[in-house]
């Protein structure tokens, strides 16, 4: 027997694949791994998101692309769930996501939770002679390091 309720689950999940992270327009939220379930009530779709960070100034406007998204593939009862337990980690990030992060010039996390002076991997070049510029990059969630091998800097996705 068919479980209905899976194939909604995995329509949903589609419908979010196509919902861009907005500051790192490469990654759907998906890739983030910030959805953290799809429930259904009623006739009503409920989205629960957790944020990367308290009070990361993206979750409205994700919340906004969900519910368009939902819209636009005729799902009209939809709300969003902002959750902040248990809190984001990176290790909710998928490997593809963390992939893409790479290709788009951003070290992805790599399980460290404190900042490296030195030694993350540039994006760009793949050496590891970098150092930290500082601990906050273009958002919350980042930081600035820059490589002594390329001169480029770059932002690291900072792991918690």
């Amino acid at each position: 027997m068919v479980d209905l309720h899976n194939i909604t689950k995995q329509k949903i999940n589609t419908v979010l694949e196509s919902v861009c992270d907005p500051e790192i327009p490469v990654l759907s939220i998906m890739d983030m791994g910030i959805v953290r379930d799809v429930l259904f009530n009623d006739d009503e779709v409920e989205v629960l998101i957790t944020p990367t960070y308290t009070g990361c100034p993206a979750m409205d406007m994700i919340a906004m692309q969900i519910r368009l998204a939902l819209l636009e593939n005729g799902y009209h009862k939809n709300k969003v769930t902002s959750i902040l337990a248990p809190a984001w980690t990176t290790d909710w990030m998928t490997q593809a996501g963390k992939q893409k992060l790479k290709t788009y010039g951003i070290a992805a996390p790599d399980k460290k939770f404190e900042l490296a002076e030195d030694g993350v991997e540039c994006p760009q070049c793949n050496s590891t002679n970098t150092k930290l510029i500082s601990e906050f990059g273009s958002t919350a969630c980042k930081a600035l390091y820059q490589c002594k091998d390329c001169k480029e800097p770059f932002d690291y996705f900072k792991c918690h």
